[in-house]
């Protein structure tokens, strides 16, 4: 599909479709139009008749996170704690084996986002493993526990990062059966209609009690995932600093 939209579009000597490909994995062939079509773009606005590596790395980023904002002003504090947050993320990318390995660490703001780090997925994914969605969970915490171990303190830079982990954990106890605790059994059921006085598009149907466990159970998995952070990137000191840096 990338050698369809790349038929017309001039390519260097460096561009590599099979590592566009992998860093794509689960785009639509429209998204690899554009993709291709936002490189050409860049190539011109550099004034090049062809299209290099570096144009498509860099529209990957604007088609897939947005347009980075190199004109904002930050602070030398914060560009400090953003490169720790994201080389903890880099770390456990680099040390999990199922999540891995790294493909662009930034520290530019881009998006919403102060910076952000990029895995390499080899495949598309039809499943995902209970092992997979934990060792997701513990690299999504790598920001927090890079903050909490260099700088003693924590940041709001890790809010998205808490919010897919804590929904991944829920979803591997409510909808996965992935607790052994509550074992393969879904709890609540997705409804596309909304009435008042329920969950937006989901139903309760399980007691307080069975409910409190689930909420355990939700917070037994982010917190080990939390500590395994902790521990390798503490396993991993030197690496940090120099990542970071």
């Amino acid at each position: 599909i990338l050698q369809v939209h790349a038929a017309e579009k001039p390519l260097g000597d460096d561009v590599d479709l099979k590592r566009v490909a992998q860093t794509t994995a689960g785009f639509t062939g429209a998204d690899l139009e554009n993709l291709l079509n936002e490189a050409a773009i860049l190539s011109a606005k550099g004034g090049r008749r062809f299209i290099r590596q570096a144009d498509i790395d860099q529209a990957f980023v604007k088609v897939g996170i947005g347009a980075e904002k190199k004109s904002k002003v930050i602070s030398e504090k914060e560009k400090k704690i953003t490169a720790y947050h994201e080389a903890g993320h880099g770390i456990l990318f680099h040390v999990l084996p199922d999540v891995g390995p790294v493909h662009t660490i930034s520290i530019i703001p881009t998006g919403m986002a102060g910076g952000y780090t990029m895995p390499l997925p080899g495949e598309d994914k039809m499943y995902m493993t209970k092992l997979y969605m934990e060792q997701e969970i513990v690299s999504l915490l790598g920001g927090r526990a890079a903050e909490a171990l260099v700088i003693k303190d924590v940041t709001t830079g890790a809010s998205n990062d808490i919010e897919r982990a804590t929904a991944m954990a829920r979803g591997m106890v409510t909808r996965y059966g992935m607790s052994e605790i509550l074992g393969p059994i879904q709890f609540g059921e997705d409804s596309n209609e909304v009435f008042i006085g329920r969950d937006w598009g989901h139903t309760r149907n399980y007691g307080e009690a069975v409910a409190t466990t689930i909420d355990e159970e939700v917070k037994r998995i982010v917190m080990g995932a939390y500590n395994e952070a902790i521990r390798i990137l503490q396993e991993n000191m030197e690496v940090l600093h120099a990542s970071a840096k």
